[in-house]
């Protein structure tokens, strides 16, 4: 009895040791996390930003190079339609510096001596002409009492003619000097540096339809070129939504998709329909620094305009495109699924193992996905199944 007492402890001790080890060996349950297979509403959808604009866009530009008065208006402010923004006046002349100043001094002086020298021909072809004037009349009384032939009457007649039209040249010089003369004495009395007393032409830009001021280009006065834009006007209450999305979720979207405008500064959810996809792409850069094709969708906005009347010109839309949807659907997180020989299955939960379930998808959203087949509505299955997971592996709920 005293041995046995003696070895008690050291008995008692190695059993303990043995069921430690025993415990340590047992597979600890993995800890997971469940989802419940259950219906509910399914939408899959594309979600994109974009922005307003006005549907009607006004670009006023300059009709002829011109010198643009200032601009009275602000960006917001109502115009009326054929009501006149601004007005374009006549290029300003140039400022004469000494050395243009002198070749004008210098023009000046040789038109003066031009109709100088008109003038004297004037006065020649005046003489010649009344000369000519007097022979005629004279060789015709001799013509009439057949002294001189015919011939030489008609030589006197001719030679009247020519200096008759010789004078009237010699004024049209004239005419042509003192316009001339005239044209570089302007150069003298019309420049920059001289404020002129008339008032100049203008021409004047009007509103061609009813709106609001979007945008301006040219607000102070000074030079423009024939072309260049002035100012933008149009409704802000006739907006439309561009949204520009990959090429590859284009194809899917069609004319008359639902649209949800979420995110855009309203308490409420704003509801539009895409009018038109347009036909042409582009590249842009992603953030990432990655080319992406994109395409412009036009999205029309359905909902009352009480709703969104303080959106403007330019204002940010969170778009979502709803591609299918649907009431009652079986759905699983799509963050349950994964492949196992080509096709998706899941870890499905029974009596605290998992066990491995091949099951057929349908539409599948970002965050969920139907189920086809091969599960039933309130199955437990383990969402995020780990690699630490197998078929008829020991589970427990987190």
């Amino acid at each position: 009895m005293a041995n046995l007492r003696n070895h008690l402890g050291l008995i008692i001790t190695a059993v303990v040791i043995i069921i430690v080890i025993v415990i340590g060996f047992i597979p600890r349950p993995v800890l997971v996390d469940v989802a419940i297979a259950k219906r509910d509403t399914l939408q899959v959808t594309i979600e994109e930003e974009g922005k307003t604009r006005v549907i009607d866009r006004y670009v006023l530009s300059a009709p002829v190079d011109g010198f643009a008065r200032r601009l009275d208006l602000d960006i917001g402010d109502t115009v009326e339609k054929d009501q006149r923004l601004l007005c374009l006046e006549p290029l300003r002349s140039t400022v004469l510096d000494p050395r243009s100043r002198a070749e004008a001094e210098a023009r000046v002086s040789a038109a003066q001596a031009t109709l100088n020298a008109a003038r004297r021909n004037v006065n020649a072809a005046e003489a010649d002409a009344d000369f000519a004037a007097r022979e005629l009349e004279r060789l015709k009384k001799l013509y009439d009492s057949r002294t001189i032939s015919l011939d030489r009457f008609q030589q006197a007649e001719a030679n009247a003619r020519r200096t008759r039209a010789n004078l009237e040249s010699a004024r049209f010089d004239v005419e042509v000097a003192e316009f001339e003369k005239n044209a570089a004495e302007a150069v003298l009395s019309i420049s920059a540096a001289e404020q002129t007393q008339d008032e100049p032409e203008t021409v004047s830009i009007n509103a061609p339809v009813s709106g609001s001021v979007l945008k301006l280009h040219h607000e102070s006065e000074g030079v423009v070129n024939k072309g260049d834009p002035l100012l933008e006007i149009g409704d802000p209450l006739s907006l439309e939504v561009e949204v520009d999305v990959l090429s590859r979720d284009a194809i899917k979207i069609v004319p008359g998709t639902r649209v949800r405008f979420e995110r855009w500064g309203g308490d409420t959810i704003l509801q539009g329909a895409v009018r038109t996809i347009e036909p042409v792409g582009f590249t842009k850069v992603s953030a990432l620094g990655v080319e992406e094709q994109r395409v412009l969708v036009i999205v029309d906005i359905i909902s009352p305009k009480e709703q969104w009347q303080r959106l403007g010109d330019g204002y940010r839309m969170e778009t979502v495109f709803i591609l299918w949807e649907s009431k009652d659907t079986l759905q699983i997180p799509s963050s349950a699924l994964f492949r196992k020989d080509n096709k998706w299955a899941v870890f499905a939960i029974n009596e605290g193992r998992s066990v491995l379930k091949i099951v057929e998808v349908g539409q599948r959203s970002g965050v969920s996905a139907e189920v086809l087949s091969g599960i039933e509505e309130g199955e437990r299955i383990i969402n995020h199944p780990g690699l630490n997971v197998s078929d008829n592996s020991r589970v427990r709920s987190r």
